[in-house]
């Protein structure tokens, strides 16, 4: 079968895949379907929470149920993401493959884990398993750009949302700011927001909307709710602090800062306090607090992979001059304000061949609004 044929297969299992959104991280998210000769699906499995079983045990599993062994042995296993041959939560997938006698892997992308790295694809040639690789491996890799991204910088991928009118615009001139979007598009922030590992925030945005930055719109898993507070002046009244989910809010502040006068308030219900360098500007040091978020988040807990920044104009420009984007997700509703806040605030650009661009776009009505999908590096 030629690669053409196998993508319809690979879309399908990208389908599967997306259903472990939100719920796997730090894992990838990773679907595999099992295929006999005369295009009759065998088995699918997805991987669907993290240290559960993956795709591949599942479709395995899932055919054995369904089918004889003989048909096993005469199938093609196709899978977004190179088969793992490391023990870690669950058995590695490879010795599965090979006990069952499926004789061959279509591969969608090379897993980058340092235990990975093509050693699953050389473990099943090894055995007689024919492997191919790379199909429709640009999807692949987008889908899991997360993964791939932290694997290899260290970091949470940064995905910066905003809303602007069309002239430009994120509030008027007072401030007011509800709703400049639709309400499908709200919804679809919250959908962003269950699939990402962190909601992220300035210290503007906190004191002048007092967010919530909860799955609400949607069914699915609360995010780490981060908060920039270098100076810890926030006021100790801010939902972030006090309600049912201050235990996933981490306040961020500057070295050695005095506690703040909601420091109790916060981890008394669980939260967290980070203390992060600060620039010699009297900033937070924005690449120390991202190397630290994707480490623990100053939690012992798992990395963060992701983040959706819900930014004002100051850290919006900022993550830009720092080149911290990754993804700039931007809604664009139907309204003229004139007078009113900004996007973003000054880059220093003088000629337009200086102007920020996208390694890819593209453009998706949402409800009545606009949204940009930009993505500022290259697959």
């Amino acid at each position: 079968m030629d690669d053409t044929g196998h993508v319809p297969w690979m879309e399908r299992c990208l389908d599967l895949a997306r259903k472990g959104a939100g719920a796997v991280s730090p894992n990838p998210m990773v679907g595999a379907v099992l295929v006999a000769p005369d295009g009759t699906v065998l088995g699918e499995g997805a991987h669907r929470t993290y240290g559960g079983p993956h795709a591949e045990a599942r479709a395995l599993q899932a055919a054995e149920q369904q089918h004889s062994p003989a048909a096993l042995r005469n199938a093609t296993l196709y899978v977004n993401l190179e088969p793992c041959r490391h023990h870690g939560k669950t058995p590695p997938c490879t010795d599965l493959v090979v006990e069952k006698g499926v004789p061959r892997v279509v591969v969608g992308t090379v897993d980058p884990f340092p235990q990975a790295q093509g050693r699953g694809i050389r473990q099943l040639r090894g055995q007689g398993v024919e492997v191919e690789v790379g199909v429709h491996e640009h999807a692949c890799r987008r889908l899991n750009e997360a993964f791939f991204h932290h694997v290899e910088t260290g970091r949470p991928l940064v995905t910066l949302k905003t809303a602007q009118t069309l002239d430009g615009r994120i509030a008027t001139r007072t401030g007011d700011s509800q709703w400049i979007t639709s309400e499908d598009a709200r919804t679809l922030v919250h959908e962003w927001r269950a699939e990402l590992d962190g909601v992220f925030v300035g210290r503007g945005t906190a004191a002048s909307d007092d967010p919530r930055l909860t799955v609400r719109h949607v069914d699915g898993p609360q995010p780490l709710r981060i908060v920039l507070d270098r100076t810890g002046t926030l006021s100790p009244d801010r939902t972030l602090f006090t309600d049912a989910h201050a235990s996933d809010t981490v306040a961020v502040m500057g070295d050695d800062r005095p506690r703040p006068d909601y420091a109790d308030a916060l981890t008394d219900r669980g939260g967290t306090l980070l203390h992060t360098p600060e620039t010699d500007g009297g900033h937070l040091n924005l690449h120390a607090l991202l190397q630290r978020l994707g480490t623990d988040a100053g939690r012992d807990a798992e990395p963060l992979q992701s983040l959706l920044v819900e930014a004002g104009p100051g850290l919006a420009t900022a993550l830009f001059q720092q080149d911290l984007v990754d993804r700039f997700f931007c809604f664009v509703a139907p309204k003229v304000l004139g007078d009113g806040r900004p996007v973003l605030r000054d880059l220093g650009i003088t000629e337009m061949d200086e102007a920020l661009t996208f390694a890819e776009q593209e453009w998706q009505t949402v409800g009545r609004d606009m949204l940009l999908r930009g993505y500022r590096r290259a697959v």
